[in-house]
């Protein structure tokens, strides 16, 4: 009983990373058998596969380990008293150059069936054992007695530490690496080939000078078997669409988060995740962003699609979850919600999300603040697609323009608390003669108007880049789902459920891959990538814009002769005559006529910047009673200040900034802070009603931002073209108005701490 006292008394350790190394685990010494001493350690046993894989994929010697022996006790039909050393699970992994030695002077014990490949043995004893308890069904407590990948003899029997297996496989891991094989898959089921597989790596691996690890030696006989497995899968398990759903499920559970079959109550749902989109999420929405695409395929499929979105480092869209529903319903989004986030916070406990996007003002917001505790952002961006095509659809120019501006004001109004829903009501009494827009509009959308109404006065508004990325994503998954010549599959869920596991999750894992471009000649229209319109929009110079009789005309940048016209320029429903935005979309041309128009002060700034003064100058303006919160939320201010400046560091080192760039200072001082601006040749555009005892500008005379009528500017209808340096170009305009979410200027967790934190170290 000593023996499982110390066992049970020892901690879980859950190492916040994707793969858990022997070397990051405390091992401790227990009394085994025969008087001898178990090295052993306790972690989640969800996380066993973690630590198989951290284990084959040691850098000084790389394997694969197999399981060799795995022994499951069924709970007995009686109630017993339960035994302390008790085990559910009995797992004995050993090394795949293990245990049997078919080499001279070897050892190969006789058996039925040999385990793993016969010419990879070498004799390895390196092994270890997981057992489940019963005391802690949980957690997984693992026995590591034999870490040294050498043969009875003692010495290295593979690996580069075996003189003997250099140039030999064994000098190498038994497999490729799940990177190569996911790779391989990936390039397979896009269409191309086995031989242009083979005839890129075999270049890659001739131009580093020969094979340098196990990637290198990849064969041409894998590559063809992975194909002929791609050709004789079909995803009708069962001509029932039900049954086939369960049998996938069934045999994909690792890439299942939630799944409930339909009942009398409850409908079906299944959560989709595979193990490369749940490191998206880990790697991008810690302290990140997630976003909702809710209503994808609503008109085609069977089941309407709902990912969930990350944005990488470039500001584009990964999708990291699927969940796939007849009905989107708010009253079960709880359930796969905590699914997923238990799943997350499993593989890492210091997990954090700092906003959650939704694209639908009936999502369950209160469920969203109660899993993943953190704010959530509403996104207009499906609105204004729908809108801006069927307006460029079923309108005359003249027509167009007028309706998309006085639907981009009252959108406007609206947001910053201006507004109500008799906007609308006059609206539609205004253009009751346009019926081919207003019988539409008024079908589709007047009735949905008091939900967003309440949605947008009620909950910050994400940026346009967020809104672009989710775009641009929503249009890669049309084309790379919605391709198929036989419209009936689309009728069936078996269908959508392996193709997103298999093509478009192959798309999207390319999109991230380094070196794509080596298959630049095979792609296809489904390849369609690049950057979002707001990058985009990012490198037009500014010399590019002109302003002439309210509009705006931009000059393509490849062709000089090239022009493109935006209409109700600096307005929210802007229309540009390029083909992008004429099937609905937010182009490139309007968003960096908008950043123009409001560094010019010609047109109120972003509702995003609005809502982050105001909550800054809440924040710090009303410091909390407790002096610990207070200096929490100075701490944050600090932080959000440093990581604002540190990105239009990065951003100007990029695109050669003048020195004049803004930058965001504040001072604490007395529990009172200040915003200040030191460009001097330009108006920064605020609200009266925002901040103005924070806002100032510095510079000789300068005045308070809140006392000067800046807002009250007027549009230069004149034919002047924005000239440098009198303008700063390209990038820097968008960051003057500073469009991004508030809720993705995150603390990074080394440098400050959440209040429950801070709390719990200060008792």
């Amino acid at each position: 009983m000593a023996r499982w006292d110390a066992i049970l008394s020892l901690p879980v350790q859950n190492p916040p990373t994707l793969e858990i190394s022997s070397d990051e685990l405390v091992w401790s010494k227990v009394e085994g058998w025969h008087h001898k001493l178990d090295t052993v350690a306790l972690i989640p046993f969800a996380r066993v596969d973690d630590f198989v894989r951290g284990q084959s994929n040691n850098k000084e010697c790389p394997t694969r380990f197999y399981v060799r022996t795995r022994r499951r006790h069924r709970p007995p039909s009686t109630p017993l008293k339960q035994k302390v050393d008790g085990t559910l699970d009995y797992i004995l992994y050993w090394c795949s150059f293990g245990p049997d030695d078919p080499r001279k002077g070897g050892v190969v014990p006789p058996k039925k069936k040999n385990a793993g490949r016969p010419n990879t043995k070498r004799g390895c004893t390196c092994h270890f054992i997981v057992k489940r308890l019963k005391a802690k069904p949980s957690v997984a407590l693992i026995t590591y007695n034999n870490d040294k990948h050498v043969d009875e003899k003692g010495l290295p029997c593979h690996g580069p530490q075996d003189n003997k297996a250099a140039g030999t496989p064994a000098e190498f891991a038994p497999y490729i690496s799940e990177d190569l094989r996911l790779r391989v898959l990936s390039l397979l089921y896009v269409g191309v080939s086995v031989e242009t597989i083979m005839d890129r790596h075999n270049e890659s691996v001739k131009k580093q000078g020969g094979p340098r690890n196990r990637d290198d030696l990849l064969t041409h006989r894998y590559v063809r078997r992975q194909e002929r497995a791609i050709h004789r899968s079909t995803y009708e398990l069962d001509t029932d669409d039900s049954v086939s759903i369960c049998m996938w499920v069934e045999s994909h559970q690792s890439n299942v988060f939630f799944y409930e079959d339909f009942s009398d109550s409850d409908p079906f749902i299944l959560g989709i995740q595979t193990e490369w989109q749940l490191q998206q999420m880990i790697r991008f929405g810690n302290r990140g962003l997630v976003a909702s695409d809710s209503r994808f395929g609503t008109n085609k499929l069977k089941y309407p699609v709902h990912s969930l979105l990350v944005f990488n480092s470039d500001k584009k869209a990964i999708p990291v979850a699927w969940i796939i529903t007849p009905k989107f319903s708010c009253l079960e989004a709880h359930r796969w919600m905590r699914a997923l986030y238990n799943r997350v916070r499993t593989k890492d406990p210091t997990w954090k999300l700092a906003g959650f996007v939704v694209d639908d003002p009936q999502y369950d917001v209160l469920a969203i603040r109660d899993v993943f505790q953190c704010s959530v952002l509403i996104s207009f961006w499906r609105v204004r697609h729908s809108w801006h095509k069927n307006i460029t659809k079923c309108l005359e120019t003249g027509i167009q323009i007028k309706i998309s501006r006085r639907l981009g004001w009252i959108m406007d109004k609206i947001s910053r608390s201006q507004g109500t829903m008799s906007l609308f009501e006059d609206f539609v009494e205004d253009f009751i003669d346009e019926s081919n827009f207003m019988d539409y509009f008024k079908a589709t959308w007047y009735p949905r108007m008091g939900a967003w109404v309440d949605a947008l006065r009620t909950l910050p508004i994400s940026s346009q880049e967020s809104c672009a990325a989710i775009e641009l994503y929503h249009n890669q998954l049309k084309i790379r789902l919605l391709n198929e010549k036989d419209i009936n599959v689309y009728q069936r869920a078996d269908w959508l459920v392996d193709k997103l596991v298999t093509k478009v999750h192959s798309y999207f894992w390319l999109d991230e891959c380094s070196d794509k471009d080596d298959f630049a000649r095979y792609w296809k229209n489904e390849w369609m990538s690049g950057l979002t319109s707001w990058r985009k929009a990012l490198k037009i110079p500014d010399t590019n814009v002109l302003m002439e009789d309210g509009c705006a005309k931009v000059d393509d940048e490849d062709e000089q002769d090239k022009a493109y016209i935006v209409s109700n320029p600096g307005s929210m429903l802007s229309i540009c005559d390029c083909c992008w935005a004429k099937d609905g979309n937010l182009c490139e041309h309007i968003l960096k006529v908008l950043s123009i128009c409001r560094s010019r002060g010609s047109v109120l700034s972003s509702i995003s910047l609005l809502q982050y003064r105001q909550a800054l100058n809440t924040m710090l303006h009303c410091p909390p009673f407790d002096s610990l919160l207070r200096d929490h939320a100075v701490s944050l201010a600090v932080s959000v200040q440093k990581q604002l400046n540190t990105l239009l560091d990065k951003e100007s080192i990029q695109t050669a900034v003048e020195p004049n760039e803004k930058r965001i200072v504040i001072d604490i001082h007395q529990e009172s802070s200040r915003v200040v601006s030191a460009t001097q040749d330009q108006a920064l555009v605020c609200e009266r009603h925002a901040v103005d005892d924070i806002l100032s500008r510095d510079g000789d005379g300068a005045a308070v931002c809140g006392t000067s009528n800046i807002t009250g500017k007027s549009m230069d209808h004149g034919n002047t073209r924005n000239e440098k340096p009198s303008e700063i170009a390209g990038e820097e305009s968008f960051h003057a108005d500073m469009d991004v979410d508030p809720s993705s200027i995150c603390v990074p967790s080394s440098g400050l701490y959440f209040i429950d934190e801070i709390a719990d170290g200060a008792l």
